[in-house]
């Protein structure tokens, strides 16, 4: 009996001229590359036989994920052992920074990012003392292994505060004393001011920090502190607001600055896209309106650091709510503090928030 031929025929496919299309991060339809291939360099082979050029200019917000739980502390911070800072590879391009709640309560974020030309740190933690805080030591090795992937001999370093008067978040400055290929915002206000071209414009205008076809937009925010600016990142979609809007306790330095400033966010935000609002540090709970009291080393049910972009206007509509009072105002997501103590407490409950007890945390 003759044998029937059962193999298939042969089918090809017809892929498009790479002479046609042009892939500055590589072929994101390359089964091997992940989604976020699109916005990253993932796709160059290593080690790269030039400097890679990226190509920022993208559809939405580039990748990336935080998709863990934050080293949160021990009970008795002497025995801590984790990381003193904690490093998160946000996309490539892209890193968030916390400093070990063991060394410093407020346990502040730092955001490094890159472009073409070169990268900004933005903040730098509560701790000048770099054995308790090895913040250079750990920028610098964040810097040298992203070079090393593209291929770059250098790159100049730029640090900017989101404010120069918060300690919690200047103090990590000094570790970067004669760095080289660094330039540094000056922190005291007047200097702040000039160097970003906002004297006469203060507190309206913006400014621009060129990183090399990825431009960050500094906006004067005042309120929490008199020099406060917050970045915006066009590639992340990120707004850097530092203590003016973070997921905790907000000291509202002056109520009417306060008060301008979120209006102004609010308008920033209508025409530009916002993924997340980027503060400085997180004090509450996963729990609505329940937060840590200064001071507290170990925070094992913390509220997650993104805030989404409409707790602005929520912002905003409740700063209105307290100026010219000397009062508490718990939100579910942050407390407005407006001429009291920080310790301060109110028995006032939010209405229409659940009232949930968060679980002991020892």
């Amino acid at each position: 009996m003759p044998q029937t031929d059962t193999a298939q025929p042969i089918t090809t496919t017809i892929v498009e001229s790479t002479a046609t299309r042009v892939y500055p991060n590589g072929n994101p339809d390359l089964p091997y590359n992940h989604a976020a291939v699109r916005n990253t360099d993932s796709a160059v082979p290593r080690p790269p036989r030039a400097p890679v050029m990226h190509d920022y200019d993208c559809e939405g917000p580039a990748p990336g994920r935080i998709a863990f739980r934050w080293i949160h502390g021990s009970n008795i911070a002497a025995k801590n052992q984790d990381p003193r800072v904690h490093v998160l590879q946000y996309n490539e391009d892209s890193f968030i920074l916390r400093q070990n709640v063991c060394v410093h309560w407020e346990a502040p974020f730092t955001y490094l990012l890159f472009g073409n030309a070169g990268a900004l740190l933005i903040d730098t933690g509560a701790t000048a003392n770099a054995a308790h805080y090895p913040l250079r030591k750990t920028v610098d090795a964040v810097i040298e292994r992203w070079a090393q992937a593209r291929g770059r001999r250098r790159v100049p370093l730029t640090i900017a505060l989101t404010s120069g008067e918060d300690v919690a978040q200047n103090q990590g400055l000094k570790q970067f004393a004669g760095r080289a290929d660094t330039t540094v915002v000056p922190p005291p206000f007047a200097a702040m001011k000039g160097h970003y071209g906002l004297v006469e414009s203060w507190p309206g205008g913006s400014a621009g920090i060129d990183l090399g076809d990825r431009v960050i937009t500094v906006l004067p925010t005042p309120g929490a502190h008199r020099d406060g600016v917050s970045f915006y990142d066009p590639y992340c979609d990120f707004l850097f607001t530092g203590d003016l809007l973070y997921p905790g306790k907000i000291n509202i330095g002056n109520d009417h600055d306060f008060v301008t400033s979120l209006e102004r966010l609010s308008a920033f935000a209508g025409i530009h896209p916002v993924k997340w609002v980027m503060g400085g540090h997180v004090e509450m709970m996963f729990v609505p309106g329940r937060y840590y009291p200064r001071f507290a080393t170990f925070k094992p049910y913390e509220r997650v650091l993104q805030m989404e972009p409409d707790l602005i206007d929520e912002a905003l509509t409740y700063a209105r709510a307290v100026q010219g009072r000397d009062t508490m105002l718990i939100r579910p997501d942050f407390v407005l503090m407006n001429g009291v103590s920080p310790d301060q407490r109110t028995s006032d409950w939010p209405e229409g928030v659940p009232k949930i007890n968060p679980p002991h945390p020892f």
